[in-house]
This record gives C-alpha cells, sequence and structure tokens, in this order.
C-alpha cells in the first residue's frame, strides 16, 4: 500500500510500512535505553567517584537529588511542552539537553560541577517519560496501549542490564571522564533516527491507510487542551501523583543504591558489580513485557480496561512487597533473587499506571498528567534518596530496604481509591 507525498511539489507515491506502530515503540524503546545508559554512568561509577572525590553517602545522596529537582521540576514542565509543541519537536528538545549534560561530566572536578551537570540532566531526560506517554498514546488503541508502554518502558530495564557492563569496560580501559563523553554521544545518534523517521500518524508519509484506520478505531475527540489548575481538579489526577509518589521510590532505590549497596554490604569489587548487577534488570524487562501484555490480554478476552488494568497492578504490587525478604537476606544471592522479584513487579505496576492517563483523560492532556504524574514521583524520590543517605551513613541499609516493601501497599491503595473506575472523565 502506498500513500501520497508531495516533494519538490508534485506527489509522489512512498510506499507504506507494516506494523509501523512498532517501528515508532522501537525509536521510544532505544531513547530509553539510551536515557538510562546516561542516567545509570555515575551510579555505576559510584565506587570510583566516591573514592576520588572522598564523598560521604550523604554527598552522593546530594548528587542524585542535584538529579532528581531539575527531574521533577521538568517532569510538569515537559508534559505541557510536548502537549504545545508536539513530540517531534518535544523529544529533539529534551535529547540534546541531556546528551549535552552526560557529556559535560566528563569535565567535573568536584561535588559542586558534579551537582551542576546532574541538575542539567535531569532537565533534559524528565521529557522522555512524559513524550513517552503521549507517542503511545498517539500511535496505539486502547487494547494495545499497555503493551505499547511495555516496549518502551523495556529500555529502563535493559538498559540497566547493559550500563554495569558497557560502563565499567569503558572505565576500566579508557577512564571515567571518556566514559561520559561515549554514552552522551549516543542520543545525537538517536536524534538523526528520530528526525528522518518520525511523524504524527496523520501526516507519517509511510504509514498504510489500514493502520491508520487500526490506530483510530476507538479514539475519541481530542478534546481542549486542560490547564494544570483544571486537570488537579480532578481526584484521578491525584490519584496518579500520589501513587507514584508513594511507589516510584522502590525503583529509585534500587538504580540509586544497589552497586553501593553490594560493594559495601556484600564486598563485591568494581568487576563484580559488572557481572552481577544487571541481573534484577533482566527481571524488571520481564516484568515491564509481562505487564503490558498482559492486561491487553485480558481486555482482548473481554474483560473490561478497569478490570484488566487494577488486576494486573494489584499483581506488581505483591511483587513488590518482596523487598522485605531483601532487608534480611544474608547473601548477596539471595538479596539479588528478593531484588529481582520488585524489580519485575514495579515494571509490572508502572507500565499499567503509566496507561492511566490516557486512559482517565483526552490526547490532548495525556502529558501534562503523565508529566504531573513524573513530578509526584520525582519528589517521592528526592525525599526518600536523601532519606537512604543519611540512614545508610548512620545504621544501614536495612530500614530503607522495609520501608520500600510497604510504600506499595500505600501507593497502590491511593491508586484505586481514589481513581475509582477505570474509564473516560474529561
Amino acid at each position: 500500500m502506498t500513500r501520497p507525498e508531495k516533494q519538490f511539489g508534485a506527489p509522489v507515491l512512498t510506499p507504506g510500512i507494516h506494523g509501523l506502530r512498532w517501528w515508532i515503540a522501537g525509536l521510544i524503546f532505544l531513547a530509553t535505553l539510551i536515557n538510562f545508559i546516561n542516567r545509570l554512568t555515575i551510579s555505576v561509577l559510584a565506587p570510583v567517584i566516591t573514592e576520588q572525590l572522598k564523598l560521604s553517602n550523604l554527598e552522593f545522596a546530594s548528587i542524585t537529588n542535584s538529579f532528581l529537582l531539575a527531574y521533577t521540576a521538568s517532569q510538569a514542565l515537559s508534559g505541557k511542552l510536548y502537549d504545545r509543541v508536539g513530540n517531534r519537536r518535544g523529544f529533539t528538545i529534551s535529547i540534546v539537553v541531556w546528551s549535552i549534560a552526560s557529556m559535560l561530566h566528563a569535565f567535573a572536578t568536584g561535588l559542586f560541577s558534579l551537582n551542576c551537570f546532574r541538575f542539567l540532566l535531569g532537565l533534559g531526560e524528565a521529557g522522555n517519560w512524559p513524550g513517552a506517554a503521549k507517542v503511545i498514546a498517539e500511535w496505539f488503541p486502547i487494547r494495545q496501549r499497555a503493551l505499547g508502554m511495555a516496549i518502551f518502558n523495556s529500555g529502563t530495564s535493559i538498559g540497566s542490564v547493559i550500563a554495569p557492563p558497557v560502563i565499567i569496560a569503558l572505565q576500566l580501559r579508557y577512564g571515567w571522564q571518556t566514559t561520559f563523553l561515549a554514552v552522551g554521544a549516543l542520543g545525537f545518534l538517536w536524534l538523526v533516527l528520530w528526525l528522518a523517521f518520525y511523524y504524527p500518524p496523520g501526516q507519517h508519509p509511510r504509514i498504510t491507510p489500514e493502520e491508520l484506520a487500526f490506530i483510530r478505531q476507538d479514539r475519541t475527540p481530542a478534546g481542549v487542551s486542560l490547564s494544570w489548575r483544571e486537570l488537579l481538579r480532578y481526584r484521578q489526577t491525584w490519584a496518579i501523583v500520589l501513587s507514584r509518589f508513594c511507589c516510584d521510590p522502590v525503583w529509585w532505590l534500587y538504580i540509586t543504591w544497589l552497586p553501593l549497596y553490594l560493594y559495601k554490604v556484600h564486598g563485591f569489587s568494581l568487576k563484580q558489580i559488572g557481572l552481577f548487577a544487571w541481573v534484577p534488570y533482566v527481571a524488571a524487562d520481564a516484568g515491564s513485557l509481562f505487564g503490558g501484555w498482559m492486561s491487553g490480554h485480558l481486555i482482548a478476552r473481554g474483560w473490561s480496561a478497569n478490570r484488566a488494568r487494577k488486576s494486573v497492578i494489584l499483581f506488581g504490587m505483591l511483587c513488590m512487597c518482596t523487598g522485605l525478604l531483601a532487608a534480611v537476606a544474608h547473601t548477596a544471592a539471595a538479596a539479588l533473587g528478593a531484588i529481582a522479584v520488585v524489580l519485575f513487579g514495579f515494571q509490572t505496576w508502572i507500565n499499567n499506571v503509566q496507561t492511566l492517563p490516557s486512559d482517565y483523560f483526552p490526547e490532548s492532556a495525556v502529558g501534562s498528567v503523565a508529566g504531573l504524574g513524573g513530578m509526584g514521583a520525582g519528589i517521592g524520590a528526592i525525599l526518600f534518596t536523601q532519606t537512604t543517605g543519611f540512614v545508610v551513613d548512620h545504621f544501614s541499609y536495612t530500614p530503607m530496604l522495609i520501608a520500600a516493601g510497604l510504600l506499595p501497599l500505600l501507593g497502590t491503595g491511593l491508586l484505586f481509591a481514589l481513581g475509582g473506575q477505570i474509564k473516560r472523565v474529561a
């Protein structure tokens, strides 16, 4: 099938790409993977950087929180930006900012400069999440939306799998400064693909008429743009914000502290961290794909979106509570096993929660609601990360692992109580 495309004033025929939406999801997956490799570089290299710069756990937490402070504010701002300028321009802005910021880490000379560069990285990286939610809502019908979210979300897990061995190999061979330059350059390579390939469905020269009709089959009118004040009048918005405030810190605990935890509690060398720290993220990737597939599968079997989403979210919550076992694990293998179940559960949970903005609200508001949810997640992560640094310096990791095992109960309870039935409300 072909679609007409104008070139130099004359219509030409461009062959359509069957299943184009899956290729678009693949592009967002790559962006997310690159995003996480850039983000995790400092965590993987924490044993080297903290020793060279003589940083305490609390000071290392401040570096993470510089990132999270900007990341939190930028989630809401980026969501509004994407709703106004569109996904093509929005992603371009985000990835240019975060790639430059990542490369600047190579020139850090101390705590202050690291904090500045982490702040800039957070400003750019935050845009990936409301932007990705908006792309998936734009390109996928309701029953496939969670699976589309799973594909892009798996970039966080695969990025976390790839990051430790790749980053440590680069560091051992070239040093940590060159490592930051190398991972920062990845974003510019992705940008070439994005600008060459991405357009909205109705404007894409390679989409087939059949796929365009399939995408739009259950589409409701885009609706008018809603301000933050208007969105915050809906309890469904607060359900997303508060649930992510409670549950996202579980993910941040492990992606921030796992290398240092293995290094200080279980005596892992840098090489052992590279060999084993990726294991829980394989489970996280499986959880992302499982969560996306399962809710779509249940909807296809006749379940309502409300019943399907909530069932999968509840299952993910129960898996996250396994973090309580990590708190009492006496061996590295047992701890990694428990953490793997936690991350499987979190990705199952978050993959469905991130579909809720498009379940509750029109397309014109998806980026903004997703951004507000990300802001709630960021605030929770800042508080939890700073608390972790203080508690680990003065006590141990155990209290924070116990807290991380209980927070999913609170977050999911708030989500169900405030969100009510999952259906369009605006």
